[in-house]
């Protein structure tokens, strides 16, 4: 068993040094944008319009901020080339064709990782034929099972738990409270957020013998590389089959994925989202918050699911569906638009069908 090494960060430990500023001339280069203004007017970090001050940026990137402009602080804008072409104010600015995608870099500069600290705090427990990388870190109260493997750089955090047998790959971080049970595989550079859970049973149960018996889940659970797992978020172990999160692919916080699911590459699944047993998702599909898909299913790639929607058939490739159940965007955006219409509609048919029983009671005209 590797011996334990010092506290990763032990009490009191001194802070950060912070990060010294940057002129707007380095800040453009780094960016590979348009400087307009003062190239020595000094930056300490970001900060959005509203409470940036005179040694901060401020991203301006959507048109519906313009208001926010006179009275900001900012001492420098961040800006799109489209955005730029109406912006009259004074100050200096960096324009850049994607103001999000510029703060990657420019936040990596202000705001760096915190220094790495390998070893095995003296508190966790690590069982028999663990092997761990290069420059890996286990925190303390961390409980690793035997047979397990951690990359190289791997980070397991704070009262982690990883069962046996388990794999995990080069640069993936374990925040605190991450369990992963017995042989789930992990690829490289995923980070799962604090109290995610990786690989529990599957929801599966038959009716026999007068109550619900546990269907035994006995699949694996496999997480890709370059997957980001949200706190809170539960992903099932297959019930005899796999369970797949797709390289790339992105959850949020609270996402709960069933037994047998496939997520292909890149998709984005937000809060709350919910995906039923042996679903697949194809590349790219988005989903927005709360919205779920039911069993057994195909949502083909590129699919959009509009927040609040509920998928209860298989989805074509490149569709936009809302609603429950989800629909073509189309039809349902012309029957949301009528909902706010129906008192006024309701009360005229009455009228007319009122209109209607007079004329049937009315004596025929003699001719």
């Amino acid at each position: 068993m590797p011996e334990p090494a010092a506290p990763l960060r032990p009490p009191g430990a001194a802070s950060p040094a912070p990060s010294p500023p940057l002129d707007l001339g380095e800040i453009a280069a780094l960016l590979g944008g348009r400087l307009v203004g003062e190239a020595g007017v000094q930056i300490r970090g970001i900060a959005p319009l509203t409470n940036a001050g005179p040694d901060q940026i401020a991203p301006f990137t959507a048109p519906r901020y313009r208001d926010q402009i006179p009275a900001s602080r900012a001492g420098a804008l961040l800006v799109s080339q489209e955005l730029e072409a109406g912006l009259s104010d004074a100050r200096p600015r960096v324009v850049v064709a994607d103001p999000h995608g510029a703060l990657i870099p420019l936040l990596g500069r202000f705001h760096p990782s915190p220094a790495r600290c390998p070893g095995v705090h003296p508190t966790a427990t690590l069982g028999r034929g663990v092997v761990l990388g290069a420059e890996a870190e286990v925190g303390a109260h961390a409980v690793i099972g035997d047979r397990t493997t951690l990359g190289e750089r791997v980070r397991v955090g704070s009262h982690g738990s990883i069962g046996a047998g388990c794999r995990i790959g080069d640069d993936t971080v374990l925040h605190s409270h991450v369990s992963l049970y017995d042989g789930v595989r992990v690829g490289a550079r995923v980070i799962l957020h604090a109290g995610a859970r990786i690989g529990s049973d599957g929801f599966g149960y038959a009716f026999s013998g007068g109550g619900h018996r546990k269907v035994p889940q006995v699949g694996g659970c496999i997480i890709e590389d370059d997957v980001e797992i949200g706190a809170n978020s539960c992903v099932d172990r297959g019930s005899i089959g796999d369970t797949v999160i797709g390289r790339g692919s992105k959850l949020d916080n609270l996402v709960q994925v069933a037994h047998n699911v496939r997520i292909g590459p890149h998709c984005i699944l937000t809060g709350q989202v919910g995906i039923a047993g042996s679903t697949t998702l194809g590349a790219g599909v988005m989903m927005g918050g709360q919205s779920g898909v039911i069993g057994h299913l195909v949502v083909g790639d590129g699919v959009r699911v509009a927040a609040k929607s509920v998928v209860f058939r298989d989805v074509p490739a490149g569709s936009t569906v809302m609603g429950t159940p989800a629909a073509d965007q189309g039809p349902m955006r012309r029957a949301w638009v009528l909902i706010p219409r129906l008192p006024e509609l309701f009360r005229r048919l009455r009228a007319l069908e009122g209109e209607d029983r007079g004329r049937a009671r009315a004596p025929a005209r003699a001719p």
